[in-house]
């Protein structure tokens, strides 16, 4: 990032907004962009013009391509091919946002620090460097002004749109909630102190879970804008996923069990993450999970995993058993701890209750769980719900994994949600979008490993941990109780039915599906049914005085302001059924 770069934002940040305002239009007028972003047509257009517009809107755009929840798959495979072009920052510049930060120099830290990135993005760069007790580290340091800059482009963005004037007319998504959503998401990514507080949680939890590594980050050098985290040695697993099987029949036969064990770990690992830790990776692309192979001089070639514990407790006295067996020679390591996904515990049963509804097929009981994963925006019919759900859902319950296409499957399970006034909860989303990008590595590495098949039986896992089988026994024997005192009664009730019924004071309600709305649509004709009445007796009640009263100006008056009445109600209710027409 260069000098002129910087005053371009210290000049959109100070006087002349307006002109960058005018610029933003201007670009999405070319590219069409309002029309074909919130009906969801022409992904490419809209890349292009992401790109054009600069910087804040290109992260924007890959942050919106890891929400499945908010835009349509075409344009989550569009808006991943969005890259960072932007160019470095000069040493002299990552010097002065080092001290402004830290209030030390660089050499106060570091007894190395190469002055050229080895990677640079939209936010900051990344470099290379050696703290004074020869610890090998990489330092990730954001771009000067970039804060104002996301500030002040999501402000003039919300500008721009109000000059565009958006037509009310039917969308596929909510420009506004996704604004308000990517602004949210903006504003974390910017702020280093979020992600330090991320990559220090999830190092306590999954660093050493067995060939599970997690960088180390050192809080005491990082600050709102600078990241101080070990350096990890390692490939993006993609490599591994892609590179060919052995022609030799020995070689092939242990690469496909050593592949077979890094996809067990993964996704052992992940479902840990959700139902024991419930805070989970919610980026978990290639790019940001690492393979390498440990040097045979290595110690850590001997390390030992836990594979078995049992715990028996007998009066005072405790006894456990743990097995344990050698780690292979190969760890896998997570980076990039800027998107994470929390759940609550209520949050985590339900999502556990969806996985074992779906082993078991049974659409009510798969609906009733998705509901208690919603939010509920509106009148809900749960009967008509699951009828919908269940249609849609009969082809993907008998299709294997790997033949699901999971963006599509989300993004239609969200519009039957939206329709039915559902909102499936942004934590669930982004949890499905994570086991999505972990499915794709998984399905490389073993093509015959299912997620639901290891995330089936941690499920039911969770629920033995959470049962409690004292209360449910004390539940039971309360509910017992009362089912014997009640026993003795159910003749006297019954006689007093017969009696009931006997007398003719029985009432029986009866209610069919969708009667609310069948009754508010007889009302409505009703309604316009007696107003049509009415006015036809106005106009005829205005026509005989305007007939029989030439002579008497107000009796006339009156008779030409019932007609002018008349005119304005057949005037409102035809517009009124056009835009309900088109409402639909």
């Amino acid at each position: 990032m260069t000098d002129e770069y910087i005053s371009k934002i210290e000049e959109i940040t100070g006087r002349d907004q307006r002109k960058r305002v005018l610029e933003i239009v201007r670009i999405m007028r070319r590219h069409d962009f309002v029309r074909n972003f919130i009906k969801q047509q022409n992904p490419e257009e809209v890349r292009f013009a992401l790109e054009e517009l600069g910087p804040t809107f290109i992260k924007g755009g890959q942050i919106l391509s890891t929400r499945p929840d908010l835009i349509s798959p075409e344009f989550i495979s569009e808006f991943k091919k969005l890259q960072d072009d932007v160019q470095i920052d000069s040493f002299e510049s990552v010097s002065k946002t080092f001290r402004e930060q830290t209030e030390k120099n660089i050499s106060d830290v570091f007894d190395k620090f190469d002055e050229k990135p080895f990677a640079s993005a939209s936010i900051g760069q990344t470099h290379h460097a050696v703290l004074k007790n020869g610890t090998q580290v990489v330092v990730k340091v954001q771009h000067p002004k970039i804060k104002e800059l996301v500030e002040t482009d999501l402000t003039l963005f919300r500008q721009a749109l109000k000059i565009l004037k958006l037509a009310p007319e039917i969308t596929v998504v909510d420009p506004k909630e996704i604004l308000n959503q990517l602004q949210e998401s903006l504003l974390n990514e910017i702020n280093t102190e979020i992600e330090i507080k991320n990559g220090l949680e999830f190092y306590r939890l999954n660093n050493h879970d067995g060939i599970i590594e997690v960088p180390v980050v050192y809080e005491e050098y990082s600050t709102q804008k600078i990241l101080v985290t070990s350096r990890m040695d390692g490939e993006s697993i993609k490599k591994l996923a892609a590179s060919s099987l052995s022609d030799d029949p020995t070689e092939r036969k242990l690469q496909k069990k050593e592949r077979t064990y890094i996809a067990n770990a993964l996704v052992k690992n992940f479902i840990k993450q959700v139902f024991v830790d419930n805070f989970f990776h919610a980026d978990p692309h290639p790019g940001n999970i690492l393979f390498y192979r440990l040097k045979q001089d290595d110690p850590r070639i001997n390390e030992l995993e836990s594979t078995h514990e049992f715990e028996k407790k007998s009066g005072s006295i405790k006894a456990s058993i743990k097995t344990e067996q050698k780690l292979p020679p190969y760890r896998l390591v997570y980076l990039d701890f800027g998107m994470m996904g929390r759940l609550s515990p209520l949050l985590a049963e339900g999502i556990a209750n969806v996985i074992v509804a779906l082993s078991k097929k049974d659409t009510q009981e798969i609906s009733q769980a998705v509901l208690s994963i919603c939010n509920r925006t509106g009148e809900i019919d749960e009967e008509d719900f699951t009828d919908q759900l269940g249609i849609f859902l009969t082809p993907y319950l008998k299709q294997g994994l790997g033949q699901i296409d999971f963006p599509v499957m989300l993004y239609d399970i969200i519009k039957l949600c939206r329709k039915n006034n559902l909102q499936v909860k942004p934590e669930v989303t982004l949890l499905i979008k994570a086991f999505g990008s972990l499915e794709g590595i998984v399905s490389q590495l073993d093509p015959d490993l299912s997620l639901m098949d290891v995330a089936r039986p941690f499920a039911k896992e969770y629920f033995k941990r959470k049962f409690n089988w004292k209360n449910e026994l004390d539940e039971d024997l309360i509910t017992f109780g009362r089912a014997v005192k009640s026993t003795p009664q159910i003749p006297i009730k019954i006689e007093k039915l017969l009696d009931t019924l006997n007398q003719g004071r029985g009432r029986f309600t009866l209610r069919f599906k969708g009667q609310d709305k069948f009754i508010d649509r007889i009302e409505t004709i009703v309604n316009r049914l007696i107003i049509t009445i009415i006015l036809a007796s106005i106009i005829l009640s205005s026509s005989l005085l305007v007939q029989g009263s030439m002579e008497h100006p107000a009796i006339y008056n009156i008779g030409v302001a019932g007609y002018m009445i008349s005119f304005v109600v057949i005037i409102w209710m035809v517009a009124s059924a056009i835009w309900h027409h088109f409402k639909k």
